[in-house]
């Protein structure tokens, strides 16, 4: 089903008023806050994609006004991904956990919210997974960062961009109706791009071996002189060997910090790659960005969900990045790196 028009803010009031405000980058607990906040005050539309959701007590005050939006007219729709029954042990159905996000559904529903859950289970975990993260609250686009919605997640080194463009907002509107179109008749759709106020939208489709993020990336990567590198894995595949070849900073998670599988590709990504990491903070990163610099001292940078190992490529992750020159956002990235990496 094509988006109505009732989803989408016209785009005049765009061009007539040009964006004035700029681009924020939020760390994962004020991306929830803001999130609360903008609820509060929406008047047509919060649509939520999250790869991982939960019901607890990072997430109450969002259901909660998640639900009052619903009621009292607002148009709402949550999307989360089948991974997260994984991340909460969810085949076992008495874990509490399990039963509580079963009593969120349950109660977004009652609201009249629409959920709906995308994917689903497979022989390889990772497989199939829809890993966007964004939410659209009237004219405000949040995306391009990594924040899932649970305790654990919000807990992370992560953050989100929030940016206030009716445009951009209407464009990820389209394509999370896209998703839940395809998802629903087992469709998946090759890798593509747009443009928008701050740069380029690249988005990957789910197709096994094709990314626009990770073919981008090395793209940058042989033209940059130097590159901060910054993921909760270690880089892989034909960008892991570009970042020997380069002037490369590496930061990503140690699998000190992590558990189960990401503990398992890390220390096998390190071993393989012989790679070593510089990030030695103590709290699990999530975060996923790239600096590029290029030899005239000009900087591109790519954030957003994909984490840039081959593996998600082989594997077909729906994913979505930014692609950006603005020196605001990127200010705003090396900030957070200073403060929550270096």
């Amino acid at each position: 089903m094509v988006p109505s028009k009732h989803y989408l803010l016209p785009a005049i009031s765009r061009i007539l008023k040009p964006m004035t405000a700029k681009t924020e980058l939020l760390t994962s607990k004020a991306y929830v806050d803001d999130l609360i906040k903008e609820a509060r005050a929406a008047t047509t539309r919060i649509i939520l994609f999250t790869h991982i959701i939960a019901y607890d007590e990072s997430t109450e005050r969002l259901i909660d006004e998640l639900c009052a939006a619903a009621e009292r007219g607002v148009v709402v729709e949550v999307s989360g991904d089948v991974y997260t029954f994984g991340i909460l042990r969810g085949w076992n159905t008495l874990n509490s956990d399990i039963r509580k996000l079963r009593f969120m559904i349950k109660r977004l529903r009652e609201s009249k919210v629409k959920y709906r859950w995308i994917g689903t289970f497979g022989p390889f975990l990772f497989a199939g997974r829809t890993h966007v993260k964004w939410c659209i609250i009237d004219g405000i686009a949040y995306s391009f960062g990594g924040v899932n919605l649970y305790s654990k997640g919000i807990e992370n080194t992560d953050y989100m961009l929030k940016i206030p463009d009716a445009l951009l907002a209407n464009q990820l509107v389209e394509e999370h109706h896209k998703i839940t179109l395809h998802d629903r008749n087992a469709w998946l759709s090759k890798s593509r791009s747009f443009d928008c106020s701050v740069g380029t939208v690249l988005l990957d489709g789910g197709i096994a071996f094709d990314s626009i993020i990770y073919r981008r990336a090395c793209e940058l990567a042989e033209k940059a002189s130097e590159i901060l590198f910054v993921s909760q894995y270690c880089p892989t595949g034909k960008l892991g060997k570009l970042m020997s070849q380069k002037k490369s900073k590496l930061y990503f998670s140690n699998y000190d910090l992590a558990s189960g599988a990401n503990r398992l590709l890390i220390k096998t990504s390190m071993r393989k790659t012989g790679y070593g990491t510089l990030y030695k903070k103590s709290v699990y990163n999530h975060a996923k960005f790239i600096i590029f610099t290029m030899a005239d001292g000009k900087k591109t940078a790519l954030t957003g969900s994909h984490n840039f190992v081959w593996g998600g490529v082989v594997l077909g992750t729906r994913e979505i990045n930014l692609e950006t020159t603005d020196k605001h956002i990127i200010s705003q990235l090396e900030t957070f790196f200073a403060h929550h990496i270096a």
